[in-house]
């Protein structure tokens, strides 16, 4: 099976340099047996927001169904549906035409040939063919992704991790939106990530501010995992990365004077709430956090009007987060934060993927208005969110 799973793996992760995938589209066709519902399967790729996904189209008679998957699930999906539904495959890309025959899955029969048109196939544009100018280029190479496994030692981006690598650059390039809020004078910036966990992110903050924009910083991650510690720390100290240290720590318990900026991303529940309370606590200027398993109010919402709908409890936790988050985001106006939520995919791939960014001016005052639009929306729903606890 490895022989199917290397090529659908580089149909699907391979992209030109503009960033964009070189696949056009996978049909799947000539079923192993009469009893699969579809007659059909379409992989391709499109343009959702701001990233790629990748659409499965189920045709049945007269009807057809779409789910849309990630890089990794594309893969899974096409090795199922060769195994087990269908026993032949027909790729499209910019520049090839490929055709496989799985009567045995085990032993494929591959066969190539140059594209038609190409460039010109107009099922290729799938978005404005904006031109994707990525602060760490693949191509080139970047010492801690290929310390993390990445990137290759020459500079290529492996194929399995392109969504982490695009993630890391989507991650910088919100970094760098938030840069002319960082402080200019000539001292290290202080900068702490709660919950850093393997720390791609972290590495990248700091190769971004040390290597790339030459800024003296001082970075601390702090995660509760040993393990987890010592090996980035093992890491940094390698890469020769002086200022970026680990800590074993929990965010609630954390003491410091002062923070330029606070990261926290995936902080599970209320621990997202204590990074936010610490960093408006030490006037961090700028403050990127993307929340994670917002339970605390699951249990709170009072609202009768609002039952019929939040009886059903995967509605129920998907209100509950935009909720804890919209509350967030207010405390955090309140404090003079300008406020923003922006997409942003985590490197689990999950669905809780809003990062939300908060910046502030140096004279900035708090916000009266802000304050009465969160007290009227807590007695709204009725609760009692741990971010309560800020600007108290």
């Amino acid at each position: 099976m490895e022989k199917l799973k290397e090529l659908f793996e580089n149909l699907i992760f391979d992209e030109n340099e503009s960033g964009e995938p070189v696949l056009t589209k996978i049909i799947f066709g000539g079923l192993r047996k009469k009893s699969i519902p579809y007659k059909k399967v379409t992989i391709r790729p499109v343009m959702i927001g701001s990233q790629y996904k990748f659409q499965a189209e189920y045709f049945h008679t007269n009807k057809a169904f779409h789910e849309n998957l990630t890089p990794d699930e594309a893969v899974e999906l096409a090795m199922t549906l060769v195994i087990r539904d269908f026993k032949q495959v027909n790729a499209f890309t910019a520049l090839e035409e490929i055709q496989v025959l799985a009567s045995k899955p085990d032993n494929p029969k591959i066969m190539r040939k140059q594209a038609a048109c190409c460039e010109n196939r107009p099922d290729r544009i799938l978005s404005h063919n904006r031109e994707k100018k990525r602060i760490i280029p693949n191509g080139v190479p970047c010492d801690f992704l290929i310390r993390l496994g990445v990137m290759d030692e020459n500079g290529n981006v492996v194929k399995k991790h392109y969504s982490k690598y695009r993630q890391i650059n989507r991650y910088l390039e919100i970094v760098d939106d938030a840069l002319e809020y960082l402080p200019k004078e000539d001292r290290p910036l202080r900068i702490i990530d709660f919950g850093c966990g393997k720390s791609y992110l972290t590495f990248a903050l700091y190769y971004y501010l040390k290597i790339l924009n030459n800024r003296n910083v001082e970075i601390v991650g702090l995660d509760l995992k040993e393990d987890v510690i010592e090996l980035c720390s093992r890491i940094a100290e390698e890469l020769n990365y002086e200022g970026l240290r680990f800590l074993m720590g929990d965010i609630a318990d954390y003491t410091n004077d002062h923070a330029d900026m606070v990261v926290t991303l995936h902080a599970c529940d209320t621990a997202t709430d204590y990074a936010l309370i610490n960093a408006v606590t030490w006037g961090a200027p700028v403050i990127l956090s993307v929340p994670c398993c917002q339970h605390e109010l699951f249990s709170q919402i009072n609202e009768p009007v609002l039952n019929p709908m939040l009886k059903h409890g995967i509605l129920k936790d998907r209100f509950t987060e935009i909720l804890t988050d919209g509350l967030r985001a207010l405390k955090l106006e309140e404090a003079g934060y300008k406020v923003s939520c922006v997409e942003f995919t985590s490197l689990e791939h999950t669905a809780r993927n809003i990062l939300i960014r908060a910046v502030k001016e140096p004279d900035a005052k708090m916000n009266k208005k802000a304050r009465a639009e969160y007290e009227a929306l807590k007695d709204l729903y009725k609760v009692n969110p741990t971010i309560d606890i800020l600007n108290k």
